[in-house]
């Protein structure tokens, strides 16, 4: 009798599925100690992984904008304004 192979469970993370874990690795951009160490924390499901990931980046401060010095702040608000081409006028 043949019997039928196991469908996989979509919403399930088998870490001994080689590619099932590139899969992730790559739609997730993790490592693979990342991702195993995120589905030892959290569990197997795709979603909650996701939502970790996520999370995860959404909390890491980016590192701000490099502001002027002050003196070349105070500059550009002294300098004069562009002047703007009037649109009633006719042009020809």
């Amino acid at each position: 009798m043949r019997r039928s192979t196991p469908k996989p469970i979509r919403n399930k993370l088998d870490l001994s599925d080689r590619v099932q874990m590139r899969l992730v690795r790559k739609r997730l951009r993790l490592s693979d100690a990342e991702l195993v160490a995120i589905a030892e924390r959290i569990g197997n499901s795709i979603s909650a992984i996701s939502k970790e990931v996520a999370k995860h980046r959404a909390s890491a401060i980016p590192e701000p904008a490099a502001l002027p010095p002050a003196a070349v702040i105070a500059l550009a608000a002294t300098a004069e304004p562009a002047t703007e081409i009037d649109a009633a006028a006719p042009t020809s």
